[in-house]
């Protein structure tokens, strides 16, 4: 830095420095840990950047360069004619002990992949993940070094990897062939790599992994669903695809038809996903754990904190067993896209979302409208648009239900989620809770014995409610009785019942005029099409 922000930077506590920016015509700025602080009133100018880079090696392809023995990373930003009009100087410790937490998995042998949003730590634990491996368990370890993060600029690497060796990257995408490389022309026992980011390095990670080398390495992701939503790193973690199951097989699993499974091993055993610097989240089995995901149950995780020199776990909450691809579903295993905890996830095709935001704000239901329906559990759409491929794509990859509507309305869409969430005006919540667990508990039954059960009785209104969620489990019912004992009898599909007997009609079979919660014609809100 020049001499007077060198001061500037001194004066402040060296502990939490992250990082200082240089942005032409504003001020310098140092970024703290919490806070951000403003070094000098002089604004930056394009003297004092060239200053800088006349420092520090030459910026690379990927428009970072360093100091040699240091780990310090400096990043230009660049105009339209390739002139540096910006800098980021990363401050890089290497600090002993950061994997107090992940030991024991280190000293496994197993294949390690860290998560986390940038600036949680990743390198720098990935650093001392080579350290240890080549100076605490004595193994032959290749570190392939991309941007100089792990082992700093220069030729000579930084003391911070210990005695493992370093490959430095001539163009970023160069990654995945320096990574094929070091394996073939090395011998090592263990490879470190810094930000898998394409598919041709998740390829090139298979392909160590299956060659009998331990791999640690970081991803882009903050969790494990982010990897698995992401088609070009899915495969790390086993790779996902979508099945198409019988009628029967979808009424044995207690399903749809289209589900996502998993598509085969997944490269890492474990998984790590990096909350902050002293907490993270271990998926020891990751298998198992995107399996639990694909079948929208709780995925688990250990929970593990440092504090001080001391490492808090917190046991695996229990969790329902999860099915192997292609494998049976236990009973009461939640299907795909089975509501979560928190807010129900609502998405919208070819319909207003500022409509349905002003509906939701009027219906006694906790949600949020989400912008992508890979994220949603419901997607409502309009009649029209209901067999939009790329929509049903969307809908098989997140689970989600399609809710029809038919028409782009605020009363059609009050309409349609009443009876979509079983919200009905009048009627005591206690009542239609009961009225819907009466018919759950019954399909299941149905489902595993394949006879008739009869369920208790009830009004017109929670009937409807009922059917509802018989026809959604491909099912069969029909009322029997006389008012006020006038109950649903649920068959097993194929039994014939319905086309002798008058069913129960639902809201869809309804005339306009009688749909339940439908109001007056003139509270009808048109919305445009986006």
């Amino acid at each position: 830095l020049p001499p007077p922000l060198q001061d500037a930077v001194r004066r402040l506590p060296q502990a939490e420095l992250l990082e200082v920016v240089m942005d032409l015509g504003r001020p310098p700025e140092a970024r703290l840990v919490g806070r951000v602080a403003r070094l000098s009133d002089v604004l930056v100018d394009a003297d004092a950047l060239q200053a800088v880079l006349s420092r520090v090696g030459e910026p690379g392809g990927d428009n970072r360069a360093g100091i040699e023995r240091t780990l310090h990373r400096v990043s230009a930003i660049r105009n339209r004619q390739g002139r540096v009009v910006g800098l980021t100087l990363r401050v890089g410790r290497a600090i002993v002990g950061t994997i107090d937490m992940l030991r024991d998995l280190v000293d496994s042998g197993k294949n390690l992949l860290l998560l986390g949003r940038p600036g949680v730590g990743k390198t720098t634990k990935l650093r001392e993940v080579a350290r240890v491996l080549a100076d605490a368990l004595g193994k032959r370890v290749m570190v392939v070094d991309t941007s100089n993060e792990i082992g700093g600029d220069g030729d000579i690497p930084h003391p911070g990897i210990g005695g493992a060796r370093r490959m430095q990257v001539s163009r970023p995408d160069r990654q995945h062939d320096v990574m094929i490389e070091a394996v073939e022309n090395h011998m090592p026992e263990a490879i470190v790599v810094d930000e898998i980011g394409t598919s041709a390095e998740a390829t090139a990670a298979r392909t160590i992994a299956e060659r009998g080398v331990q791999l640690v390495a970081t991803a882009h992701g903050n969790t494990l669903e982010n990897l698995v939503l992401n088609p070009t790193l899915s495969d790390l973690v086993g790779g996902v695809h979508t099945v198409t199951l019988s009628d029967e097989e979808a009424r044995r699993r207690r399903t749809q038809k289209t589900v996502t499974e998993r598509r085969g091993t997944p490269t890492f055993d474990i998984v790590v996903e990096m909350v902050n610097r002293e907490e993270v989240r271990v998926h020891r089995d990751t298998g198992a754990a995107v399996d639990r995901l694909l079948a929208g149950t709780e995925v688990g995780g250990e929970r593990r904190r440092q504090q001080g020199d001391t490492v808090l776990v917190e046991a695996t909450p229990e969790v329902v067993e999860a099915t192997p691809p292609g494998g049976h579903v236990p009973p009461g295993t939640p299907a795909l896209g089975a509501p979560r905890a928190g807010p129900l996830r609502i998405a919208v095709h070819a319909v207003s979302r500022e409509l349905l935001e002003r509906v939701l704000r009027d219906l006694p239901v906790e949600a949020v409208v989400v912008g992508r329906p890979e994220s949603a559990e419901l997607v409502l759409t309009p009649r029209s648009r209901a067999n939009s491929p790329r929509l049903r794509r969307a809908a098989e990859r997140g689970g989600a239900r399609v809710l029809v509507i038919k028409r782009n309305s605020a009363t059609e869409m009050r309409r349609a989620l009443r009876s979509e969430l079983n919200l009905l005006d009048g009627v005591d919540p206690e009542e239609v809770r009961a009225a819907v667990a009466d018919a759950q508990d019954a399909i299941r039954r149905v489902l595993a014995e394949g006879q008739p059960v009869p369920l208790a009785p009830r009004p017109s209104r929670l009937r409807r409610v009922q059917h509802t969620l018989v026809i959604r489990n491909h099912l069969e019912a029909v009322s029997l009785g006389s008012e006020p004992k006038r109950h649903l009898v649920i068959y097993p599909a194929g039994t014939g019942v319905a086309e002798t007997s008058e069913p129960e009609p639902t809201d869809e079979e309804l005339p306009d005029d009688e749909e339940a919660g439908t109001e007056a014609p003139h509270d009808e809100e048109e919305g445009s099409e986006p």
